[in-house]
């Protein structure tokens, strides 16, 4: 007999893999039917009840799925004694208990037989899921580990019977399907006899008695009455108030929104922080709310736009809730169940209570990408702070409508008693159902229990025409297509109900609550219990612990900071011994200026902390820069340590860095080498303490382009006319380039990005789908798509961080992350410290440290004279590749031109080459030169401005002349370069009359004033930081320096801090050749994990750089060689290295690399040749090298001898070696470049002669428009493609010497080139750059294409030699002849004889021989006479 049941239940469990005799986990029965068939499936019983409920309500989602209310199962119920009584009877009866997911009804109904204390055999009955049954039989792909997915009821239905089956989750009508799918699925013999344990001819009979598809039977009996009979009747909302207000009483009741999220909640609203703050301001609400998801990220920038707009800030936040937020560990059977919960901060102390509850949400309770909270902690942190249920995600409304109201007035009352009168109802109407019914719950609640209700509006998106871009929003985040449908389970995706989550009015809302008037009022009320306040506040500095000596007792009574400042002054003077020969008054003055400074701006620890960190630095052997920023303008600074270049001798300013008249935290930056970086931060760690020291978060959101791939992503539009809308984007905001004027746009657009503007724009008004995309990505460009950790602030504090800010955590970082990002952290008083990681320094550290190893030199930074000739020629020639600051081409250029011959030039051409100055260049070479006099406005202008020629390149100068010329105060100056830089009109306009008047008190003539300072309104705003551009000259020579005086060490270091990036590797393996020096392969025996230099002073490729080659594995290798000797063939590295870190990859890819080229003997083809015994020859010196060392360890035999049995090498394969290509090709996919040639190296001698273009110079096709252009190169991918209109197109990559690039070509084009496109052809392209004839883009058309090898013969049509009439004699023309018959061909010979005393020239053509071209032909030719020659 086969007991076929289903259930319906108030709801599902928490744990489903809970004992039944947990109470609490199992959802209550709501309805059982069953059908009892026999053997051969005749039906013999069939029954249906509905469960009268007894202490338990259904609850309202539950009654939605299966249409069983409360009130029918009251009246249409049957008391569960008699339900489990007639079940019994039915088990007994049975030998297979039958469900679809049988497991849950089974433990429905056996936590059912728990509660009534009935005995039962149900649990120990055999089972068949028809689920589990079918799955293999569905083949539904998509599972877990690669296996099918679980069908449900009506997947499993359609395969059987190819017709749905609507799961109307009614257990009679459920049952019905079940049974004729369990039925089919034995008379389909998928379950057979053995699954049953039956006879071997059971399924044989099944068969015969049944022989069609089973039919449903028609039992869908009562009292089973489907929806819409009358039983789920609409639930009216109930009226708490005694009567409806009028629209007057409506008027004198402000409203404020209480529930609103930001774009901050990542990828879930769409609202902009200003937005939501005009918004509320243009509907004159007194106050609003944010309550971002699960965090904090906006409060700082929310509450300051709110109080500059006057308008209320609340400061709130909508955390998720659960059981512990501790536990970190689900399953599926018991996922975590969280809930949301809506906080608002009444105060201050309410807002550091707030955000302590959002950084222990991150760092104990995240999970899924969801920080949570518990209510121990909420009762920890509930001070200041007012408490609503929330919306429907919430825990009192989820528990209303999923679980029951007993259950959500637990809740209510737990809520009640821990907030009293800080907790509100909130009531919201988005017109939902589920709203109408949670309202009516909560309105008796808070009526039997006194708490207040308010009007609320879940707010994500501004206004109501948003919903499809919030939509658009929400499916970036879950990764699906917005054509999905929206629901729940398989083939459905999250979304919004409707489009009514904006912001709404106070109209519109009072229009919805106009029957709950105290819900609006009670806005107001809540509104009043807030407090302003503004979270900007002063600096906070940590403690620092100076000597005991220095120490005054006053500052603990007064917080004074008279200890730091003494002995910060004690450093000072005890640094300015070392670094100054003598302190003349000079100096004396300047230090004294600065301390007195320093001491009234109250940062004396400021200065202590940073100093701190850089003698640290020193002190554990890690590189610091020389300074960086106006920092570097601190004579203060340079003798305490924090910085290396004397302010005083540069006429760096002190002011420029901390102005005694504008009081702000000083912003020392400190540049660390990169891999030495890391040790500062442990240092930190360790002085301040884990809790006191954080990084920064950062904020990625969607610029133009990748809000137009994201929307096109989820709007399925096809990925080319994505990127073909993209690539149109010029380099502005889609926001701007929409709403700015016309005129507006053209300053800030070319022509041609003002065409392809006009484009989008075009696209924009259209109706398509691209139309459509657009439109999404302007309204979701700037939202927050994901949060990283800022490269190089850190963040340190007086005490535990979490007292301060609220603080989160990130996958990238074990340290604590600020929620405020790098823009606000110094406003809301945390000391940020940039610990800059600057790979330069590791360069020259590792570069002095060959130098030290090879040559036994040591250097000193900070001792490399600034005058070194050796490295002045280098920057005269512009060869600076691989050095700091001034190595790209342009610069290189200025360069050769200026002939810079002291430091003085240096740190100008720093500051020039930028854009704005850089027009200034040709005039400051012309000047130094003498080719343009040198002229100064006023008297005493050339004090300041002789070392750059009379032009004005610092702004450091404009302060000084403002000084001189008209008597500014040192605060005044920087006053003034500030309003020049960044363009203060209005601050601009209030001193110009201040310096000119200044001027004439000083005998300046006004009108020449008058020019200057106009001179300097035109170039200030480009004028740079002398102290940064000081410092960063200082490292730039320093690189020169070492790369004049120790090419090889320095190249090699250059090249180990690059090996990540392979096109760097090849642009600085280049630059080796161009200095003439030998860069040579990786070497077993030779080479270090970094690039290193040997005893010839050669490079050696790092074995670093090769992929899947481990540091370890390197280290083990080099250690072992340094200990015992060069490895000198494949058995002796096998036998002696660690194989378990110099594993088989390893060795491998060390293999391909050619690192074991060096042994005799042995070739790269031979490690990976296949032995008979089934693996390579690689694999067999592995097993070798293991049994040898096994045999190392073995005890000793019988007559105790412990040196064991040596082991005979196996004999090395005879096979060949591999083609060139291949070898090439095997080299480059292990290393990224080609080591030991390149595939066109066969072909150099054709490229250098017919091609006048190479693969790099198409990065910039504006240079090369209208141009012909014939290039060469070898096809590295090839594909073949269909576009949207069914043309076929293709699309091919061209690798030369030089770089890779992309190419497509489409229609005629595509079929005239088709079968040249194959993967590995070495290709010779002519070309042209040229504007679409559609949209005015530059294309690359190629207009022919040719086999690179058929070059010489097709192209090419003569050779011309040119000969030194001396160099001709009997001996040269009969060899001569003969080189000429071995190279007989079809291309004219031309002779340009050269007479060199009488200056004449005899050209003559050969009507004997022609010749075939070749490398080859002039390699023999200049065997016999240095000879020149062109071809063509």
């Amino acid at each position: 007999m086969y007991l076929i049941y289903d259930t319906e239940t108030t709801g599902l469990p928490k744990n489903f893999s809970a004992p039944v005799s947990d109470s609490e986990n199992w959802p209550r029965l709501v309805q059982i039917a069953w059908q009892l068939h026999n053997d051969m499936g005749e039906l013999i019983e069939v029954k249906n009840f509905i469960v009268r409920p007894q202490d338990f309500t259904i609850p309202f989602n539950a009654e939605k799925i299966h249409g069983i209310s409360t009130k029918r199962a009251q009246e249409q119920g049957v008391d569960l004694a008699f339900v489990l009584e007639e079940f019994n009877k039915a088990i007994a009866q049975s030998t297979f208990i039958v469900g679809h997911n049988i497991v849950f009804d089974i433990n429905i109904m056996g936590a059912e037989f728990f509660r009534a204390q009935m005995h039962t055999s149900l649990m120990d009955e055999k089972t068949i899921d028809t689920k589990e049954e079918g799955t293999d039989f569905c083949a539904i792909p998509g599972g877990r580990g690669g296996k099918f997915k679980w069908p449900t009821l009506t997947e499993l239905h359609t395969k059987l019977f190819n017709e749905g089956f609507n799961e109307a989750h009614n257990a009679s009508a459920d049952v019905e399907a079940t049974t004729r799918c369990f039925l089919e699925l034995i008379r389909l013999r998928v379950i057979n006899h053995q699954r049953l344990s039956f006879e071997e001819d059971y399924n044989q009979r099944f068969l015969a008695e049944n022989p069609k598809p089973f039919e449903l039977l028609g039992l869908n009996i009562e009292p089973y009455t489907p929806l819409g009979s009358g039983f789920l009747e609409q639930e009216p909302e109930v009226v708490a108030s005694s009567a409806v207000a009028d629209d007057a009483e409506l008027q004198d009741l402000p409203f404020s929104h209480l529930h609103c999220h930001s774009s901050y909640s990542v990828l879930q609203a769409s609202c902009d922080v200003p937005d939501l703050i005009a918004k509320a301001k243009e509907y004159g609400m007194p106050a609003v709310a944010l309550t971002d998801t699960g965090n904090m990220y906006a409060a700082y920038k929310f509450v300051r736009e709110a109080i500059k707009n006057d308008v209320k800030p609340i400061l709130g936040c909508e955390l998720y809730l659960t059981a512990d937020h501790k536990i970190r560990k689900f399953t599926k059977e018991n996922p975590d169940r969280r809930s949301t919960l809506v906080f608002l901060a009444k105060h201050r102390r309410g807002y550091h209570n707030l955000a302590k509850l959002s950084s222990q949400a991150f760092i104990d309770g995240l999970y899924a990408g969801c920080p949570r909270v518990d209510k121990e902690l909420i009762l920890q942190y509930k001070e200041g702070l007012i408490a609503t249920t929330g919306g429907l995600t919430a825990e009192i409304p989820n528990l209303i409508l999923n679980v029951g109201e007993r259950q959500a007035e637990e809740a209510f009352v737990w809520w009640h008693e821990t907030f009293g009168e800080d907790f509100y109802v909130e009531l919201m109407r988005h017109g939902l159902d589920e709203e109408v019914h949670v309202n009516n719950v909560l309105l008796g609640f808070a009526q039997k229990y006194g708490v207040n209700y308010f009007a609320s509006n879940n707010v994500y998106y501004m206004d109501k025409d948003d919903a499809l871009s919030h939509d658009v929003l929400l499916c970036v985040k879950d990764g699906v297509l917005k054509e999905t449908p929206i629901g729940r389970g398989r083939g459905f995706r999250f979304g919004f109900p409707n489009d009514e989550f904006y912001f709404k009015s106070q109209t519109e809302m009072k229009e919805l609550f106009k029957d709950l008037p105290e819900s609006i009022a009670t806005t107001q009320g809540i509104v009043d219990k807030i407090e302003v306040y503004d979270l900007k506040r002063d600096v906070l500095l940590p403690a620092f612990d100076i000597p005991e000596e220095f120490i005054d007792a006053q500052d603990a009574k007064d917080g004074g900071k008279r200890g730091e400042n003494s002995y910060l002054r004690h450093l000072t003077y005890e640094g300015a011994k070392k670094r100054y020969p003598e302190i003349t008054d000079e100096i004396r003055e300047r230090l004294d200026f600065e301390l007195l400074t320093i001491e009234k701006t109250g940062y004396p620890g400021y200065f202590l902390i940073v100093q701190d960190f850089t003698t640290e630095a020193h002190n554990l052997g890690v590189s610091v820069g020389p300074g960086r920023g106006s920092a570097a303008g601190s004579a203060v600074a340079y003798c305490i340590g924090i910085t290396n270049v004397d302010p005083i001798a540069y006429d760096l300013l002190f002011e420029r860095f901390l102005n005694p008249d504008r009081v702000s935290l000083p912003d020392i930056d400190i540049d660390f080498d990169d891999e030495g970086r890391g040790k500062i931060i442990d240092f930190v760690l360790e002085k301040y303490g884990e809790s006191q020291v954080a990084q920064i978060i950062t904020y990625g959101t969607m610029a133009a382009k990748s809000s137009i791939r994201d929307a096109a992503r989820v709007l399925n539009l096809p990925l080319h006319e994505a990127d073909r809308i993209a690539k149109l984007v010029p380099d502005i905001s889609l926001h701007k380039l929409f709403n700015l004027p016309e005129d507006k746009l053209k300053e800030k657009l070319n022509a041609d990005q003002m065409q392809m503007a006009a484009q989008l724009k075009s696209i924009a008004k259209g109706s398509d789908l691209s139309a459509e995309t657009l439109n999404r990505a302007i309204s979701i460009e700037g939202s927050v798509r994901n949060t990283g950790i800022h490269a190089c602030g850190v963040i340190i504090t007086p005490s535990d961080i979490r007292e301060h800010v609220p603080m989160a955590t990130a996958k990238d970082s074990s340290l604590l992350v600020t929620q405020f990002d790098n823009s606000v952290v110094e406003d809301a008083g945390l000391l940020k410290m940039d610990f800059l990681g600057l790979k330069t320094l590791s360069i020259i550290k590792d570069a002095i440290a060959l130098i030290k190893e090879k040559h036994d030199v040591v250097i000193d930074p900070d001792t490399i004279p600034l005058d070194d000739e050796l490295t002045y020629e280098l920057y005269q020639k512009g060869a600076t590749n691989g050095t700091f600051q001034f190595e790209s081409p342009g610069m290189q250029k200025h360069l050769r031109a200026l002939k810079p011959d002291k430091f003085a030039d240096l740190i100008a051409m720093n500051a020039l080459y930028r854009p704005g100055p850089l027009e200034y260049i040709p005039n400051f070479i012309s000047r130094k030169h003498g080719r343009e006099e040198i002229t100064y406005d006023l008297e005493g202008m050339e004090d300041y401005l002789a070392e750059t020629y009379g032009i004005t390149v610092y702004q450091e100068q404009v302060m000084l002349l403002s000084q001189k010329l008209a008597g500014f105060s040192k605060g005044d100056a920087d006053m003034l370069r500030k309003a020049m830089g960044k363009k203060i009109f209005s601050l601009l306009e209030k001193m110009k009359p201040q310096f000119i008047d200044g001027c004439a008190e000083r005998n300046h003539d006004p009108e020449v004033a008058e020019k200057v300072w106009k001179d300097w309104e035109a170039f200030a705003a480009y004028a740079f930081n002398k102290s940064h551009s000081t410092c960063y000259s200082v490292v730039a020579f320093h690189t020169a320096y070492l790369k004049a005086h120790y090419p090889a060490e320095y190249m090699a270091s250059v090249l180990t801090h690059n090996m990540n990036d392979i096109k760097k590797v090849t642009f600085f393996m280049e630059e080796c050749k161009r200095m003439r020096l030998t860069v040579l392969g990786p070497d077993i025996n030779e080479s270090a994990y970094k690039f290193n230099v040997n005893d010839k002073g050669e490079i050696r490729f790092g074995l670093g750089a090769i992929k899947g080659v481990g540091e370890a594995a390197v280290e083990n290798i080099v250690n072992e060689r340094k200990e015992n000797g060069y490895f000198d063939h494949i058995y002796a590295l096998t036998k002696r290295v660690e194989l378990r870190s110099v594993n088989k990859r390893t060795l491998e890819n060390l293999a391909l690399a050619g690192a074991f080229d060096s042994f005799d003997g042995e070739h790269r083809a031979m490690y990976f040749y296949e032995l008979k015994e089934g693996y390579t020859f690689l694999n067999k010196a592995i097993r070798y090298g293991n049994a040898y060392q096994e045999s190392l360890d073995a005890p000793p035999d019988l007559f105790g001898s412990v040196d064991g049995v040596e082991l005979p090498a196996p004999p090395l394969p005879v096979c060949d070696e591999w083609e060139r290509l291949d070898l090439l090709a095997r080299e480059k996919e292990v290393v990224g470049i080609y080591i030991s040639g390149h595939p066109l190296d066969d072909y150099a001698f054709e490229i250098k002669h017919n091609c006048n273009h190479n693969i790099d110079n198409f990065k910039d096709l504006e240079a090369i428009k209208n141009r012909d252009l014939s290039f060469a190169g070898i096809i590295t991918d090839v594909q073949h493609r269909i576009d949207k209109n069914g043309n076929p197109y293709g699309v091919f990559v061209i690798e030369d010497f030089t770089d890779s690039k992309e190419f497509m070509i489409f229609r005629d084009d595509y079929l005239k080139f088709k079968m040249m496109l194959v993967q590995g052809a070495f290709v010779y392209v002519k070309a042209r750059v040229q504007n679409r004839a559609w949209n005015d883009q530059l294309e690359i058309k190629i207009i022919s294409m040719n086999l690179l090898s058929s070059v010489l013969d097709k192209l090419t049509k003569s050779i011309t030699l040119k000969l030194n009439l001396y160099d001709i004699n009997e001996d040269f023309a009969d060899q001569f002849q003969n080189i000429l018959e071995e190279h007989k061909g079809n291309h004219q010979l031309k002779l340009h004889v050269h007479d060199p005393d009488e200056s004449i020239v005899l050209e003559l053509l050969s009507r004997t021989y022609k010749v075939k071209i070749s490398k080859q032909l002039v390699q023999d030719i200049s065997t016999l006479v240095d000879v020149q020659y062109k071809l063509n």
